[in-house]
């Protein structure tokens, strides 16, 4: 068949794109050559309306920056650069902080070509959401919505259980955000009597605020303990739990018994390991000493997997004095251990504990608040 022959004015279009876009490629790479330099840093390219396409550190900037250059047509690296209409860079003291700087853009950001610091598919969070009846929920990952967060755990599927036996223990709700609330301290001018909107209301497994079963203070108080439960605070679902096994024994309701006995050991294996994830968050709580790039060095205070301040190391026995009182005050604030977390403190905490699981050898460069070693003077 005859070979295909394309208008003149399309194939003048194509070279004049081409010729642009390679002459865009060549104006930045001269700008990365001239410019950058081989030091930590975090940097962003940006498309045509200046908006972040994607968001990278590395230890050696400009290094990393012209491999974008060598990168094959297919690869995310070609695709990227082949969008990039501007390359913007800023340096960091060390690789940890331009890893902490990296994070904190892409959550601003929100790049479409990041992939970086989503979470492990592997794991799952308990959700308390923020509404007037609150629910428990099981999520893949954190959202900014100002829900309280507990976890990460993994198992999806046991996980789901062990809520679904506090939600019915409690007589907490599990239907949809959208249904329509009616407590039982709401004046209805018409008297209309409601019946609950599923059928756990209908069992009286839900207090049912949807039909005016229960006040909010009710609901509310049920909610507390769901949180005490999770927090490790209070053991109230389980008290319930046994109560009703040791009266079903009694009652000579075997088989009811040895069910209620199986939701006893799912909750109880939730709270282990509830208490586990608490215990690992807790003990990412030291001061880090970061040497830096010429000479930069740095001390972060960590404080539950989040970096609670940020300093200079000392030049003098003054400042050195000065930081120690500093490093005492921030820990020395109350905060309950086990406190849930908001979901930009969930990334963070992650990050951390990934970099010190990953780098085992940094952990000589950390030192426990109450046994803190006078700190080095930087050079």
């Amino acid at each position: 068949c005859p070979a295909t022959r394309w208008p003149a004015a399309t194939v003048a279009r194509a070279r004049s794109t081409a010729v642009v876009r390679l002459n865009r490629l060549t104006e930045l790479r001269n700008h990365v050559r001239q410019h950058a330099e081989n030091r930590p840093g975090v940097y962003r390219m940006l498309g045509p309306s200046g908006e972040v396409l994607y968001v990278g550190k590395s230890t050696k900037v400009r290094t990393r920056l012209l491999s974008y250059f060598r990168a094959r047509r297919g690869e995310k690296a070609a695709e990227i650069l082949g969008h990039a209409h501007r390359i913007e860079w800023e340096y960091s003291p060390s690789e940890f902080a331009a890893l902490l700087q990296e994070l904190r853009l892409i959550r601003r950001f929100r790049p479409l070509y990041n992939v970086e610091h989503k979470f492990d598919t592997s794991y799952c969070f308990i959700k308390l959401t923020r509404e007037a009846a609150p629910r428990l929920m099981v999520v893949g990952q954190p959202a900014n919505d100002g829900a309280l967060y507990y976890g990460p755990f993994r198992g999806r599927a046991r996980v789901q259980e062990a809520v679904r036996e506090i939600s019915d223990v409690l007589e907490l709700r599990d239907c949809g955000g959208g249904v329509r609330l009616r407590f039982a301290d709401q004046i209805d001018l018409f008297g209309r009597e409601e019946r609950p909107l599923c059928m756990r209301g209908d069992l009286r497994r839900c207090l049912a605020p949807c039909a005016a079963r229960c006040t909010q203070a009710e609901y509310l108080e049920r909610v507390d303990a769901a949180r005490g439960f999770l927090e490790g605070s209070t053991d109230r679902p389980l008290a319930i739990l046994r109560e009703r096994m040791r009266l079903a024994a009694e009652r000579l309701h075997f088989e009811y018994a040895a069910e209620v006995r199986d939701r006893i050991a799912r909750l109880e294996a939730l709270r282990d390991e509830l208490v586990a994830s608490r215990g690992s968050v807790d003990a990412l709580s030291f001061v880090y000493f970061v040497p830096g790039y010429g000479g930069d060095d740095r001390y972060y205070l960590l404080r539950r997997g989040q970096i609670r301040a940020e300093f200079p190391a000392p030049r003098t026995p003054a400042e050195r004095e000065a930081l120690q009182r500093r490093i005492r005050e921030v820990f020395s604030r109350p905060e309950p251990a086990g406190a849930p977390l908001q979901s930009h403190q969930i990334a963070e905490v992650l990050l951390i504990a990934r970099w010190f699981r990953q780098r085992p050898e940094e952990k000589r460069n950390v030192f426990p608040v109450e046994s803190l070693p006078e700190l080095r003077l930087s050079a």
